[in-house]
């Protein structure tokens, strides 16, 4: 067991997240990073291009302080990263980038050149990062070669690399993740003029007094280049970043801008606002809001930023006199303005001398930074002096080193550190010379996202220094000099650390890695480098259901565009064993649930020594992690959300185990409120995913099971004669009978006649029932907050969002149906004219309609004492829909999460 926690602190560098899909905030320590374009011409699924240009800008508000436009701000960085007039984003692929960064932001990267300096493990990872992110361009530099020892932390080299130099090592391997990218090699030595065409300079691999050379070159630069230095030492890891003098970043945390439906505003001098209880505002003392759709007080229209106070959980004060405003009537959204922030980073010469504070990562390590930032510095010094790293195991040089540090410290004054602690320095010398994989694949992924920052001003940077070390995932008892002495293993930088006894243990482990996506692949590739059940005895075994999606491109490295269709597991293992050829890898395509024990059974649970998830959804991680409770397995536990990201180890007997504690239910808005009265867009989300899949999933199902059994269905229909069994042979019928579809001009009646009575008819209806003047039961205005008015949409194809919504509908429709798509619908002026050519008829609303108002209503159909009647009458229409089918008629139930892959193959966009 105490290798196993061992093992897992080893791969818990990996990633920082727990039930990402769950929470609602988490860290940012540490990001994925994803974007890429593999895609060639040959891909089967067609490229769709967004084209952006400087004049393209977020869709958050953004202003500078005191309410001033923040465009001269945006337009010194466009000169500052030579933005091209043109950018193309390759949306297919990068569309979960898209969702996390934005189109302004995408667009500063695809225009940014970066200069990576170092390509052992480290520079590997951060290259590997930024590439499939897509920037412009990216040059590797190294002036050393490739050594046997760099095997287990660089994913590109192999054996017939050593001896060659690192960078040209690098460079074609790395060109293959990202064909958009262009990646050059340097291998001379580095001038400052080298870095005068780059945007961006990261520095793995490089001295102090070289660093601040370079650094003070790039601080003082015009525009400044933003430098990044890292180091990865054994279990010791540090970050440093200076964007120059004038930072600005345009967006700190890079969420939506928070927003309140409005209920009262007083006229008096420091206006009181108060808002719904239906959710809390998330509005802090001193941020700057917008008014809209005020009634009464329409003073506070007008698109001015105003500052806030007293922020609490459902009301604020308005540094603002209102007594000479209208009074306040009804209705007003109140939207947070989101500010830039300007940093004044200081360049490495003086920050070494003046850090100030440092980014904590374990908050029971205060007193860690500031001697990691001594203890950097003094291996610093020791290589300058003795032209080597200490050797591992020691003991003269962890002295010398250790004397080196406390010397520096005396000269500190006011930084001096109190407790200079003999025994984490030891540990450090002695791993110094090491750059482990899981240390290089968490640093590779903080550097890469504060690259990012840097080209695009989006997320609040690094600012300034950051350190990180592991020293519990050491063996607990000590390593003596022979235990890490070098074995002329590609494994010996690891046992330099670990000692040969636990790298055997490594080898000899037998794993079950759960999911092969983005998570998966890092953790194939982490694991094939550290050597992992590359011995006689281990084994590996990963499973995976999907395949491989155009859009997994640009995260899950392993895959290319020529993998699209193929099964992800089967892909990855063949990928991750390419790495290292000893791997011992066995790739299924099983889900993992209580459907497959057949499978994975008790036998195969016994004889696993670890279990790795890396899942994308809650139900599969508790069933694991079920497994992992009753078998007692050490697990490993993690998930992303966009740029967040945390993960949890379980060890039996030590931990709690995942499913110990859940997060609270997320709170669920009524019925009425979701159908007929949404007020945000989380409501107008709810109901389209409901409508999607009772149309396109639920029903072409229902239909399915009715014709393979159509007695025993019957028979179970009757047998319930519910409401719900009514509202199911209903949709059946409608879906074989009144709304079947024979072609694709069928398809595409029944989409715009869906349009016509989503936003257009009920809305006619719903403000028929009830007028705008409607009043409650008690006398008070129906329309009040949280309600809010509605009014119909009027179609037009001239409008490229309507045009394209009922064209993917029709598209949608015609996939459950097997009904080939035409080529014409590709054409926007065609499909608009067969749309304009279906009959819409009018629409009368009906006075004696129900529409259900009551929040506690869990459903918005009504249970009727004539049910079974009515059921038996759907039955015999059934049957009759049945014998006009062919016998093989089948439908294709579409699930909602592969829905962008039968869009995205007709190059429309929803």
């Amino acid at each position: 067991m105490a290798f196993s926690y061992v093992f897992l602190r080893f791969l818990h560098h990996f990633m920082l997240h727990k039930r990402a899909s769950e929470a609602s905030s988490s860290s940012s320590v540490a990001s994925e990073i994803v974007g890429s374009d593999l895609a060639s011409s040959s891909s089967p699924i067609k490229r769709r291009r967004i084209e952006i240009t400087d004049s393209a800008s977020e869709n958050s508000p953004i202003v500078a302080s005191g309410g001033s436009s923040s465009s001269s701000v945006v337009q010194q960085r466009d000169m500052a990263f030579g933005n091209s007039n043109r950018q193309e984003i390759d949306e297919d692929l990068h569309s979960r980038q898209l969702a996390v960064y934005g189109r302004e932001t995408m667009r500063r990267l695809f225009a940014s050149n970066v200069l990576i300096s170092g390509m052992h493990g480290l520079g590997a990872e951060i290259a590997k990062n930024l590439i499939l992110a897509g920037v412009k361009s990216v040059t590797l530099h190294d002036e050393r070669v490739v050594e046997l020892w760099d095997l287990s932390s660089n994913f590109v080299f192999s054996e017939d690399d050593v001896g060659k130099n690192r960078a040209d090592a690098s460079v074609h391997k790395l060109q293959d993740l990202n064909n958009a990218v262009v990646v050059s090699s340097l291998t001379t030595s580095l001038t400052k003029e080298h870095l005068s065409g780059f945007q961006v300079v990261v520095f793995s691999d490089i001295s102090l007094e070289k660093a601040i050379e370079f650094n003070d070159f790039c601080h003082s630069h015009q525009p400044p280049i933003a430098f990044v230095k890292a180091d990865v030492r054994g279990l010791f890891g540090s970050v440093f970043c200076d964007f120059g003098p004038e930072f600005t970043v345009l967006d700190v945390d890079g969420e939506e801008p928070h927003t309140g439906i409005i209920a009262s505003i007083s006229n008096e001098n420091q206006a009181f606002i108060s808002c719904v209880d239906d959710e809390r505002l998330e509005f802090q003392d001193g941020d700057l809001v917008v008014f809209s759709e005020v009634e009464g007080m329409t003073e506070l229209n007008d698109g001015k930023p105003r500052k806030i106070k007293s922020a609490r959980p459902y009301s604020f004060t308005l540094e603002e006199d209102t007594t000479g405003y209208g009074t306040y009537v009804k209705g007003g959204i109140v939207t947070q303005v989101k500010q830039p922030k300007l940093l004044n980073f200081k360049p490495l010469r003086e920050a070494l001398s003046d850090p100030g504070d440092f980014l904590f990562s374990d908050f029971s390590k205060f007193d860690r930074p500031p001697l990691l930032h001594l203890a950097f510095q003094a291996l610093d010094r020791f290589t300058s002096e003795a032209g080597r790293f200490p050797v591992a195991g020691s003991e003269e040089d962890a002295q010398q080193l250790i004397s080196i540090a406390t010397a520096i410290n005396t000269g500190q004054g006011d930084l001096k550190v109190d407790n200079v602690d003999h025994k984490l320095l030891r540990h450090f010398a002695f791993g110094a010379k090491a750059v482990l994989n899981p240390m290089a694949a968490m640093f590779g992924g903080i550097v890469g996202q504060e690259v990012v920052k840097a080209c695009s001003g989006k997320f609040h940077p690094l600012f300034q220094f950051f350190y990180f070390d592991s020293v519990e995932s050491l063996p607990s008892e000590p390593l003596d000099s022979s235990e890490v002495a070098p074995r002329n293993s590609r494994y010996d930088a690891q046992i330099s650390v670990f000692g040969a006894k636990f790298q055997q243990k490594l080898e000899d482990a037998k794993v079950f890695t759960v999911g092969s996506g983005a998570l998966g692949c890092e953790f194939l590739k982490n694991m094939a480098l550290m050597g992992v059940s590359c011995g006689d005895q281990g084994k590996l075994t990963v499973t995976d259901d999907d395949i491989i999606e155009k859009s997994n491109l640009s995260r899950q490295f392993l895959f290319r565009d020529w993998n699209i269709g193929q099964a992800k597991s089967t892909v990855a293992a063949s990928a991750a064993a390419a790495i290292n050829p000893k791997f011992n890898i066995e790739a299924l395509q099983n889900r993992v649930g209580a459907e497959t024990e057949n499978v994975f059974d008790d036998a195969f649970w016994e004889n696993l020594t670890v279990v790795v998830n890396a899942l994308d959804n809650v139900n599969a991680r508790l069933y694991v992690d079920s497994r992992c409770l009753y078998f007692q397995k050490p697990l490993l536990e993690s998930g992303t959300l966009g740029a967040k990201c945390n993960t949890q180890m379980v060890i039996p007997h030590l931990t709690e185990n995942y499913g110990a504690s859940r997060d609270p239910p997320e709170k669920q808005a009524p019925m009425c409120t979701v159908h007929s009265f949404p007020h945000n867009i989380d409501h107008c989300l709810t109901w389209a995913r409901s409508e999607f899949e009772g149309l396109l999933e639920k029903t072409p199902a229902e239909v399915n099971a009715y014709l393979s059994s159509p007695v025993e269905y019957t028979n179970s229909m009757m047998s319930a004669g519910d409401a719900q069994a009514r509202d199911t042979l209903e949709r059946i019928v409608e879906c074989l009978d009144k709304e079947k579809c024979e072609n694709f001009q069928d398809c595409l009646t029944w989409a715009r006649l869906r349009f016509e009575d989503y936003f257009v008819n009920r809305v006619k209806q719903l403000i028929y029932t009830f007028p705008e003047d409607a009043a409650t039961s008690t006398g008070a205005p129906f329309w009040s907050a949280p309600k809010r008015f509605p009014r119909p949409l009027q179609y037009s194809s001239s409008d490229p969002s309507l045009l394209n919504f009922i064209t993917a509908t029709a598209i949608l429709r015609a996939e459950t149906f097997g009904i080939p798509v035409p080529e014409w619908t590709k054409d926007p002026k065609a499909a608009a004219e067969a749309i304009d050519n279906v009959i819409v008829p009018d629409f009368e609303p009906r006075k004696d309609a129900k529409i259900v108002t009551d929040e506690k209503a869990t459903s918005l159909t009504t249970a009727s004492v004539d049910d079974a009647a009515v059921i038996n009458d759907l039955i015999a229409k059934l049957e009759n829909c049945r014998h006009n089918l062919s016998p093989d008629f089948r439908m294709k139930p579409i699930q909602f999460e592969k829905m962008s892959v039968v869009i995205l193959n007709h190059d429309v966009c929803l």
